[in-house]
């Protein structure tokens, strides 16, 4: 499947959003198929040498586990508020290494991996910054992203080891 953004202006991109501001493009390809399955994303973080997270908790009480995972830590979660978040995946799926090509207007150096994420009613990793350029690709299921306000290096920090919130 042919992965080409339809109607994107990749100058008007560069010029006014990119490391500027956000930018939101509905249903940016002609057809979408979801190129992993949740079963197969947690299948994926049971892998030894996958880099994987799970996390868990209310928003103020997050925890981080890292994988691999064992099949029986999936069947634990039952409804608890969770997200599971996989490095990489485009090295491990060659359909999810076909979302990086829309975006290759961007210099290479600029680009790390495809992070695939997973999560249930409610999970999801708290209010947090990245230190890097951020893709964000809504698959399968809802999700009400937010932005906040800028964030650097003198920006206060709650007290977590593995999450920037």
């Amino acid at each position: 499947m042919a992965m080409n953004l339809e109607n994107f202006d990749t100058a008007a991109f560069l010029r006014d959003h990119w490391q500027r501001r956000p930018l939101l493009i509905r249903n940016p390809w002609a057809s979408w198929c979801n190129p992993l399955s949740p079963d197969e994303l947690a299948g994926l973080a049971c892998e030894e040498g996958v880099e994987s997270r799970l996390i868990s908790g209310a928003s103020q009480a997050l925890e981080a586990e890292h994988g691999p995972f064992s099949d029986a830590r999936f069947g634990k979660l039952d409804k608890a508020a969770w997200t599971l978040l996989v490095q990489a995946v485009d090295h491990y799926v060659p359909e999810v290494a076909a979302l990086i090509e829309p975006f290759r207007f961007v210099p290479n150096w600029r680009i790390d991996d495809v992070m695939v994420s997973v999560a249930s009613h409610g999970g999801g990793v708290g209010a947090h910054f990245d230190h890097y350029d951020v893709f964000l690709v809504q698959g399968l299921g809802q999700r009400r992203w937010q932005i906040g306000q800028l964030c650097d290096e003198h920006t206060a920090l709650l007290p977590h080891d593995d999450l920037s919130l």
